[in-house]
């Protein structure tokens, strides 16, 4: 191999990782269909400019439909008290604290998605990163819906907080519910920033696009002026890389103290230290499920196959295996730890999760989190977006199944068994539900509708265009005004 020949490899080892593409093939392009920066462009662009397809409008209609009805599922809960719920003594906590670690765990994979990867340079995360953000703040906000209601007298919310009342009393800083309060409102705030942050230069795109005086104010209003000086992507880049290491963190914290609502009590099947990570590797293993969800049917509905690439997909898939792995595991220590402790109180907590009144759903938690995500052992499965769907599907079933396991079938047989009964949710308690996944929907439809989806400046980085090693002629027709936002 001659010099010249030598150098140009090493050139070209150097961009495949620095771009994701591979003009030889060696490794799948982040982004197909020699796409360029215009083309970029007009195809995310486009999703809000021309009418939205009729996919759009069933789900948006479907979402409207379960948002109407938990309206009428609070109106009659605010009327009529907690009581039209299935909780009994001793289940006080329902499905309203199910759903809430439900909905928590969720919004996990927007922010591992956008801030660690991006703390650790993996540039398969451009193409998804925007709709894992905005899927973690309407999770989050779904979640925050069930612990305001489940307080029974929501006029008297206000006591959660740290403020004096008219009792001379405080609130318990002890308790982990009040830690939730702290956890979660820190957590929504600094997604909704780090999301809001990114959105800026594509905003200003919007706006330099839009037709009408109505879209240009209000898109130049959220843009800040934002003109794509120099001086202006410097403190872009500074801000989003402080937000990364801020948001970073809090992958960990929310949901260990959400786990601690559990953990800090006295109740066999929640006292224990396995908790904490074993609840964020749950949360992560979720929130990639249902980003795999929406990622399908976003990529389905607008055509964009060619950002929505099959890597990004893949490597979702490969997330969902390691994490579904993990949380196997936890379920095998569990029992271990509880025949180890030699507690009696302990083993009977778990043999009565297997083989009790609720071993439907113990098993049904079982065959979803750990059996269906071994599949993605095959490289034929990760493509497979049909496959894909399902299963994610699937875990997110299983992970709800996994909060109800854990809340019911601990608190059903508790240590005195005069006071055993079987919790069976009401019409109330499953509209409710239903509900909160027509708010999420209805806020999903109207992001993607008036909000780009994909983050336009990010996904330009990994064009070959942008490669500063590759084809001199992949740089030609690139250089427009349109491009440069």
């Amino acid at each position: 191999m001659s010099s010249h020949e030598h150098t140009a490899s090493l050139l070209d080892q150097v961009a495949r990782p620095a771009t994701g593409y591979d003009p030889v093939g060696g490794r799948d392009p982040l982004v197909t269909d020699r796409a360029d920066f215009a083309s970029i462009t007009n195809d995310v662009c486009g999703v809000i400019e021309r009418k939205p397809p009729v996919g759009w409008w069933v789900f948006f209609l479907i979402s409207l439909g379960l948002l109407g009805l938990l309206g009428l599922s609070l109106a009659v809960l605010v009327y009529e008290g907690t009581g039209v719920w299935g909780i009994n003594s001793p289940v006080g906590w329902g499905w309203a604290i199910v759903n809430f670690v439900f909905w928590v765990g969720i919004g996990h994979a927007g922010t591992l998605i956008s801030a660690v990867l991006f703390l650790f340079r993996q540039k398969w995360r451009t193409g998804i990163n925007r709709f894992a953000e905005a899927m973690t703040i309407f999770a989050v906000v779904c979640a925050l819906l069930f612990p305001t209601i489940h307080v029974g007298r929501i006029w008297l919310l206000h006591y959660v907080f740290p403020i004096p009342n008219q009792m001379g009393a405080w609130p318990n800083f002890r308790s982990p519910l009040l830690w939730d309060v702290f956890a979660v409102s820190i957590y929504g705030t600094t997604s909704i920033l780090f999301w809001y942050i990114g959105l800026i230069p594509d905003l200003a795109t919007m706006r330099d696009r839009a037709k009408s005086k109505i879209a240009q104010r209000v898109y130049g209003a959220f843009a800040l002026g934002w003109r794509g000086s120099t001086r202006h992507w410097q403190h872009y880049e500074v801000a989003y890389l402080l937000l990364a290491g801020l948001a970073t963190p809090l992958v960990l914290s929310v949901h260990s103290i959400v786990s601690f609502d559990f953990a800090v009590s006295q109740l066999p099947g929640w006292h224990t230290t396995i908790f904490p990570p074993y609840f964020v590797a749950g949360a992560i293993f979720s929130g990639f499920a249902m980003v795999m969800n929406l990622v399908i049917l976003a990529r389905w509905a607008f055509k964009l196959e060619h950002i929505f690439t099959m890597k990004h997909l893949e490597n979702m898939a490969r997330v969902i295996l390691l994490t579904g792995s993990m949380v196997g595991y936890a379920y095998a220590m569990e029992f271990f730890i509880a025949w180890y402790s030699g507690n009696p109180n302990e083993s009977f907590a778990f043999i009565n999760r297997a083989f009790g009144n609720y071993a439907w759903a113990y098993w049904i938690m079982m065959s979803c989190n750990v059996i269906s995500p071994q599949i993605f052992w095959f490289k034929k499965a990760r493509n497979n977006v049909f496959i894909l769907f399902v299963v994610s599907v699937f875990v997110n079933i299983g992970m709800w199944f996994e909060r109800f396991v854990i809340t019911v079938t601990s608190l059903s047989r508790d240590f005195l068994p005069a006071s055993w009964d079987y919790y069976s949710p009401t019409i109330w308690d499953i509209s409710t539900f239903l509900g909160s996944f027509g708010l999420f929907g209805t806020l999903m439809c109207l992001f993607i509708r008036f909000v780009p989806q994909i983050a336009i400046a990010e996904i330009k980085t990994v064009l070959p265009a942008a490669d500063p090693h590759g084809d001199p002629a992949a740089h030609k027709s690139h250089g427009t005004v349109e491009g440069a936002h």
